[in-house]
């Protein structure tokens, strides 16, 4: 017989309940001795909410950090092609940059989801950070002849993103609830595409103006120690739960293979999931790729020169950029309203949105890759139209994932969606397009005009993937409601009371692994 948790407390002020009865549908059987410790904080004395103020305050810090994040993710891409005349390195080589990147990032990520959910948040990002500050400014002072040494460091560099990424959003779930929730994260997310533009465009732009494009590499670090300082102290590190529980907090110290099987049962988590590594990979690859296709194209068509030394020119990542951050806040922008608007009479509405962006998206994107080799204006018309339908994700899908995970594994299950999209998506998809791009410029003669073209098809498996996505959002949407409704019913809702006709049936409370049951 399965057993049931009940709680109760010998002290008479009220306290929340968790309950593992849920008519969702959903079965977590093996879960119940875990989810029996998501018990109030053990002191007596009740945890003061943190103020709507310093509320808003972290959450300003917070996205100042994720902006230097992706500024500094972005700006290898905005600087590429004069890295590789620097280093005289191929397609697929230049790629190893992004991949050894994000390798080290997917990796680190479920060491530092089950640290976050386990210790203080506050104190794991300030060592990430200081690593990822080290080790950004390090990679800028490498000479010609290590271009390992900078794939090394390039490495080192995820371990300071890794543990920023999967524990600041737990920390906005736990300071908002519902629509505040909602607005906070996609402002959050807005600056995934606004800092990844500013890194194509000062990138560019510092490259240029000092004729180096090490001086690119430098700018982040030392935004990078202004967002140290204000984490240090304007960012709290709040209960887990708190918001949910007005403050209250809840603890939860299960076993990671118990966190992470409850994650696998749920139908949401796994389909989103797959539904952000599709994005994920589309996203990478575009990122990566299209400033340089770009410039291809433009020689092609004799508007400006090939580049034969550094620096090259630079104009289409400064465009890009540009049409990334507009693109990001827009895109963000709408897909929250529509979120907010629909959400309370479309139960599902989260993951349709979601799914209608990758799939509108494709057609976007197929159209612009081909029309790339006539007219540039025309490549960017439809590469805007492709960016805003892909950005309607970016906050929207965040957002799933705190809603159907409980709080005391939102770290854990922030980690291992970040393993799995980086794993599976932007890891290896720069990578990929470089190599099949390589390949197929070896099948003729070498030219310019051939290399263009090789680069084009190899970017065709872009749509195909964002296809793909949205199909899996697709299956997310039949399961989203009743996965949201049990994991708001194991936070706020108390348990059915057990018939008194039936003895066996007598609830009890596990407060820790110690207690033993009594008949």
């Amino acid at each position: 017989m399965e057993p049931k948790v009940s709680v109760t407390s010998p002290q008479d002020r009220p306290v929340p309940r968790w309950s593992l009865g849920s008519s969702s549908g959903l079965h977590y059987g093996s879960f119940v001795n875990s989810l029996s410790s998501l018990t109030p904080q053990a002191d007596t004395d009740e945890k003061p909410a943190i103020s709507k103020r310093r509320s808003y305050v972290a959450v300003a810090v917070l996205c100042y950090i994720n902006l230097i994040n992706y500024m500094e993710r972005y700006t290898i891409a905005g600087v590429l092609l004069n890295i590789q005349k620097f280093f005289e390195i191929s397609d697929s080589t230049a790629a190893l940059l992004q991949t050894v990147f994000i390798c080290s990032f997917l990796l680190l990520a479920p060491l530092f989801g089950y640290l976050g959910d386990r210790y203080n948040r506050k104190y794991i990002m300030i060592g990430g950070l200081t690593v990822w500050l080290a080790t950004a400014a390090g990679s800028s002072f490498v000479t010609v002849s290590h271009f390992w040494l900078l794939m090394l460091l390039r490495g080192l560099v995820g371990v300071g993103e890794a543990s920023y990424s999967t524990i600041a959003p737990t920390i906005i779930g736990d300071l908002f609830t519902g629509g505040q929730r909602s607005a906070m994260i996609c402002i959050f997310y807005i600056f995934i595409p606004i800092g990844s533009g500013l890194g194509y465009i000062t990138g560019a732009g510092i490259a240029t103006a000092t004729g180096d494009w090490r001086w690119a590499l430098r700018i982040t670090p030392i935004l990078g120690v202004v967002g140290m300082v204000l984490l240090i102290f304007l960012c709290p590190n709040p209960p887990r739960g708190a918001a949910e529980t007005h403050g209250e907090g809840v603890t939860g110290q299960s076993p990671y293979l118990e966190d992470v099987k409850y994650l696998l049962k749920n139908k949401s988590y796994r389909w989103s999931t797959l539904g952000v590594t599709a994005t994920a990979f589309l996203v990478g690859a575009l990122a990566f790729w299209t400033p340089t296709f770009l410039s291809r194209g433009q020689v092609l068509q004799g508007l400006q020169p090939q580049c034969t030394k550094e620096p090259c020119n630079t104009t289409d990542s400064y465009i890009f950029g540009a049409v990334t951050l507009v693109t990001g806040i827009m895109g963000g922008c709408l897909g929250t309203l529509l979120s907010r608007r629909f959400r309370d009479k479309v139960p599902n509405a989260d993951p349709i949105i979601c799914a209608v962006g990758l799939l509108g998206s494709a057609p976007c994107l197929f159209v612009a890759i081909f029309v790339a080799s006539a007219s540039i204006p025309a490549t960017y018309v439809f590469i805007f139209l492709g960016e805003v339908l892909i950005s309607l994700n970016w906050a929207v899908m965040a957002d799933i994932l705190l809603y159907v995970v409980i709080p005391t594994r939102r770290s854990t299950a922030e980690a291992l969606q970040i393993s799995v999209c980086h794993l599976l998506g932007d890891a290896g998809s720069p990578y990929l397009v470089g190599v099949i791009s390589d390949a197929i410029s070896k099948t003729k003669p070498e030219s310019f005009g051939w290399r263009f073209h090789s680069l084009k098809y190899s970017l065709l498996i872009c749509p195909f993937v964002g296809i793909l996505g949205g199909l899996f959002f697709l299956l997310t949407s039949f399961y989203i409601a009743e996965d949201r409704t049990a994991a708001m019913r194991l936070v706020e809702e108390d348990p059915p009371p057990p018939p008194p006709s039936d003895p066996t049936s007598e609830p009890s409370m596990e407060l820790s692994t110690q207690e033993i049951k009594k008949e």
